[in-house]
């Protein structure tokens, strides 16, 4: 049995037990490995006795799913409406030219700081009121 069966395993086990364990368990998948690829899919859609058609179908739904991992630090940068009414749209070139390659800028719709915006979240850290030099800074520190 492979490491990565193994490390599945102890997270299907976890959920299991739970009403609805795929969503927990796919999120605990992405967050261990960066991914959920093929072979994740096939391993979970085994130990939940679902169809991997079935895993597949909710991984290729939500955008947090990954099928693989990308190395670089993320920036996610909300451009839904309030955000876009504040500044977004205005600063996020500047976000772009600072990221490069080094950095990913992933565009979400709405972090829930909608009062506070142009808002961006770089893993569970939340950044408010951007401006060119704020969001410029906050990519370059990603």
């Amino acid at each position: 049995m492979s490491t990565l069966e193994l490390k599945i395993g102890e997270i299907i086990a976890e959920h299991r037990t739970k009403e609805g364990p795929l969503l927990p368990i796919l999120h605990d998948v992405q967050h261990e490995f960066g991914c959920v690829d093929a072979e994740a899919e096939k391993i979970i859609a085994a130990g939940l006795n679902l169809s991997r058609a079935e895993v597949h179908g909710v991984v290729s739904f939500y955008h947090d799913f990954k099928p693989a991992a990308d190395p670089r630090p993320v920036v996610q940068v909300c451009r839904a409406e309030a955000c876009k009414a504040r500044g977004i749209e205005a600063i996020i070139g500047d976000a772009e030219k600072a990221a490069g390659e080094r950095v990913k800028i992933e565009t979400v719709y709405c972090l829930g700081l909608c009062s506070a915006g142009p808002a961006a979240r770089t893993g569970d850290d939340l950044h408010i009121r951007l401006d060119s030099q704020s969001i410029t800074r906050l990519v370059e520190e990603a």
